[in-house]
């Protein structure tokens, strides 16, 4: 199934690198004319560490022998200039021209052995020593020198000889003939037209880069040579049809692949494949090996790691992490809304590239998409799906350990679901947000807001309940209990997430039960809400008659777990606050609201003790009556 769904999505876009092909970083284009003279370099760099890319030729895999890529390479092969780095640490060599200098050598060791000659046995002993130790030192860095020189000839004669090959393959192409003349000139003639450019003495720096890779392109074309698909002479993947299989991934005969391809994530090893199989484990069945026990087609398996490579890349708006998992995304479709609710999905998990003026405005728009596609407004298939397959690290292979395949109606109805279930009132925070993502939420449960400490499998968890309408993990909802006890008088972001986190988990968790409302909800009688209440007002009436929050530091863990045993003592407290208070109106006031929930208590008096769910009820309780109390000074201020 996952296979299949990257095998469909492959052929869903149409930007990816066809079968033989891929993308390549080349850092330098050399423009040369209809004629094949050298005009200039143009420089293709993004930045120190990348360059952009275009689709080639698959690059050629080499060991010791000299093998040149299809009209692309680096510098060695295309213009028979390595990395002197080392070799010119033992001797400089100017104006690149290893020939000069191999003649000042020779010319060098030639006068020290005439020297020696001439003076013969004259020569004393230690002097003899000198020179015989100079001349051998000369002669090393004269063979440094030759094998340089020699290495840097063949790679330069390999690739002369493929441009050469490629111009008998397509005799007619002009762009091929220019390439083809460019080199009639030697190497020697070539560098020394190079050295003039501009970038010469920056390409030079970078010839051990990445992205050092060099190609071609004609005066006034848009395209290099090299990503010329008319140009570019595939492999023949139609194979023996009589050693060809069916294909389990799309059930059409092909030939089957040996080996799969490595693929990278974050964590994992190079060679690290999502799918494998291992040597004489007990899957050689028949006598089958490798992948002939379950055979995917070369193109198949060309295809689903092609799609799943281009989601991973950097950059990408395909993918999201969440510590050391990570998730990739897409549509079945290729319709404008499907590409769209991909795009609002990473905007969503705010991985946006752009900060915008009004971030909540991107948030309201992700909103609408979603709300537009579950309502039918923007038009579905029942065939429209929605996948997320979730990634981790695990030695040699990739561990999937999250799939998620659904209807796009149905994924936009979850995502609706998630924005109402964590939606919650804000009116003290300056940068307000009508929604938290993952990586919030992770961070409010975690010491310091760390998402690599999280509970091992709670990302995947978060994930599913999410995008699969399940409840929340209790994981989730019990180490955010445990945040707020252990960051008593927290301001900041995570208490309003921890909050938004409580509602919704109990909310789910409670679907036939009063649900807890965005704000202030008056007619919630549960006895932690309503102790929860009691306390912010209580701690209200002490910040404004004292200005200090001794009743919340000291009292709060011991109020939302034990209520009995606390707000006998709390209220007592309180009535001495009160009477501090120069303003009668507040009094009047305070004195009201704690009688209006203390009428709300049950007749036995306050809970002797409160479960996790009512703990939680509690803090959000208080969080509603403080976010209320600030609505209405907001609301004095504009009188």
């Amino acid at each position: 199934m996952i296979l299949k769904a990257l095998y469909d999505y492959y052929n869903r876009c149409e930007n990816l690198p066809v079968s033989g092909m891929e993308e390549k970083e080349i850092g330098f284009l050399i423009v040369i004319s209809q004629q094949g003279k050298f005009l200039r370099f143009e420089d293709c760099r993004i930045d120190n560490k990348h360059a952009r890319t275009y689709l080639v030729k698959k690059h050629v895999g080499r060991s010791s022998a000299a093998v040149a890529n299809y009209l692309y390479d680096n510098s060695a092969y295309v213009f028979g200039l390595s990395d002197r780095k080392n070799v010119e640490k033992v001797i400089p060599i100017e104006n690149d021209d290893i020939e000069k200098a191999k003649e000042n050598l020779v010319k060098e060791i030639e006068d020290i052995k005439n020297t020696i000659g001439q003076q013969g046995d004259n020569v004393p002993d230690e002097e003899a020593v000198r020179l015989k130790k100079y001349l051998k030192e000369l002669e090393d860095k004269c063979a440094k020198l030759d094998e340089c020189d020699k290495k840097e000839q063949i790679y330069f004669d390999t690739f002369k000889e493929k441009v050469n090959q490629i111009h008998s393959l397509y005799p007619e192409s002009l762009d091929i003939a220019a390439v083809s003349s460019f080199y009639k000139q030697e190497r020697k003639a070539i560098i020394a037209e190079m050295v003039h450019d501009p970038l010469w003495t920056e390409i030079k720096k970078c010839l051990s880069k990445k992205y050092s890779i060099f190609s071609f392109r004609i005066d006034g074309d848009t395209k290099i040579i090299a990503e010329k698909k008319e140009l570019l002479q595939l492999d023949n993947e139609n194979g023996n049809k009589s050693i060809q299989s069916m294909c389990l991934v799309t059930g059409k005969y092909g030939m089957p692949v040996d080996t799969t391809t490595a693929t990278m994530i974050p964590g994992s090893q190079a060679t690290a494949k999502l799918v494998a199989f291992q040597v004489n484990s007990g899957y050689d069945s028949y006598g089958k090996k490798k992948c002939a026990n379950a055979p995917i087609s070369e193109n198949a398996e060309f295809a689903y790691t092609t799609a799943l490579n281009a989601m991973l890349q950097n950059g990408s708006h395909n993918k999201f992490m969440v510590g050391n998992r990570t998730f990739v995304f897409w549509a079945s479709s290729s319709k404008e809304i499907a590409e769209e609710a991909e795009e609002s999905l990473f905007d969503m998990l705010g991985y946006s590239d752009t900060k915008a003026d009004n971030p909540n405005a991107k948030i309201e728009q992700v909103r609408k998409v979603f709300t537009s596609i579950y309502s039918g407004v923007l038009k579905t298939n029942l065939d429209d799906r929605f996948y997320i397959l979730g990634l981790a690290p695990n030695s040699a292979r990739i561990a999937v350990v999250y799939w998620s395949d659904t209807s796009l109606r149905d994924f936009a109805g979850m995502v609706i679901r998630h924005f109402n279930d964590m939606e919650i009132v804000d009116n003290t925070s300056k940068n307000k947000r009508p929604y938290m993502g993952i990586r919030e939420m992770l961070s409010a449960v975690t010491l310091g807001g760390k998402q690599s400490d999280v509970t091992p499998n709670l990302p995947e968890a978060v994930v599913k309940s999410i995008f699969q309408g399940t409840p929340y993990p209790y994981t989730l909802f019990s180490s955010c209990i445990r945040r707020i006890r252990a960051e008593i008088g927290d301001n900041g972001a995570n208490r309003i997430t921890r909050m938004a986190i409580i509602k919704a988990y109990l909310n789910r968790q409670n679907d036939n039960n009063k649900k807890i409302e965005v704000m202030l909800d008056k007619s919630n009688t549960n006895q932690g809400y309503l102790c929860g209440r009691l306390f912010a007002v209580l701690d209200t009436i002490q910040d404004d008659a004292n200005r200090i929050h001794s009743i919340r530091e000291r009292y709060m863990n011991a109020a939302s777990s034990t209520p009995a045993s606390v707000f006998a003592t709390i209220l007592n407290l309180s009535s001495h606050h009160l009477e501090n208070l120069s303003n009668e109106g507040k009094k009047v006031f305070y004195e009201k609201l704690k009688q209006e929930i203390i009428d709300k208590i049950s007749a036995d008096g306050f809970p002797a003790h409160l479960d996790l769910q009512d703990q939680g009820r509690f803090f959000v309780g208080y969080y509603h009556q403080r976010q209320d109390f600030f609505t209405k000074k907001e609301k004095e201020n504009e009188d």
